[in-house]
């Protein structure tokens, strides 16, 4: 497979890992749109949000966990921004499923 995140997740391209467990790999971001951005990835390759059905479902409610989990140990309980793009029009560059996590600043509303 050609995929930029299973390339990540398999440690065949460096990341700045921030959290691993079975399920999901989360990542800080090379291009950082605020002070901490990091992604959130399934290690399952799901193509993007429009791809989530019962049978992965799962692993999105995981993801989520994982990110209230992060937010507390990194401190950013004030605040944070989850964004998921789906699809090209939606800004999606990268066909995996993917949630960034923006935080360490108040954030405006033309962000991402």
């Amino acid at each position: 497979m050609d995929c930029l995140f299973c390339k990540i997740i398999a440690g065949e391209i460096p990341s700045k890992k921030v959290y691993e467990d079975q399920q999901v790999y989360a990542f800080y971001d090379i291009a950082p749109q605020s002070p901490v951005h990091f992604l959130v990835v399934p290690k399952e390759h799901i193509s993007g949000p429009s791809a989530i059905n019962s049978q992965n479902e799962a692993v999105v409610g995981h993801i989520y966990s994982v990110i209230a989990m992060l937010s507390k140990e990194l401190g950013y309980e004030n605040g944070y921004r989850v964004i998921a793009n789906c699809g090209e029009d939606g800004g999606q560059t990268v066909k995996h499923l993917h949630f960034h996590v923006l935080a360490g600043k108040k954030l405006g509303e033309n962000i991402i």
